[in-house]
């Protein structure tokens, strides 16, 4: 099966166009490689709760992809806004994929303390935040990718349950 993910990047500076989000570059090489996903939407915008709101209903309800990958915003500044808006949109909470990434991080040395993100499903379509670091990404990424299959399926209607 080929799933459709989107990539939202919330960033200041990205939306601005100063800065590349090489993070998203990560992501993307990982949904193509390990995934076998097909990107169908690529997206930067500000650090702005109703911006990243309206990408997530966007990308899910729209573009129906299967996953949706936030990078940026998760963190601790005032402006991090990613998880608060991820709790918005979506019908049902999924904190297994945030308490996977920590605990990855964590045994990498990463500051896994700091990241805030969590995930859930929103219809369909699972939404999962991701640290703003390539680094992190990665290391999320890889530890999640299992799980990220599995859910996928059974929010499809194409796999059974996961197993609890």
């Amino acid at each position: 099966m080929r799933w459709k993910v989107a990539i939202l990047t919330a960033s200041d500076r990205g939306a601005r166009g100063e800065r590349e989000s090489t993070s998203a570059l990560v992501i993307r090489e990982l949904v193509e490689e390990e995934l076998q996903g097909e990107i169908v939407e690529d997206r930067v915008v500000p650090d702005e709760t109703d911006e990243v709101m309206a990408a997530l209903i966007e990308m899910s309800d729209y573009h129906q992809a299967d996953l949706i990958l936030t990078t940026g915003g998760s963190g601790l500044q005032a402006r991090d806004v990613t998880p608060e808006a991820t709790k918005q949109v979506v019908e049902a909470e999924i904190p297994g994929f945030g308490e996977l990434i920590r605990a990855h991080l964590a045994s990498r040395n990463i500051r896994s303390a700091l990241f805030r993100g969590t995930a859930g499903r929103r219809g369909r379509t699972l939404i999962v935040n991701l640290p703003s670091k390539p680094k992190g990404v990665s290391t999320a990424m890889l530890s999640i990718m299992p799980d990220l299959e599995a859910a996928m399926q059974a929010l499809s209607g194409k796999g059974g349950e996961p197993e609890e």
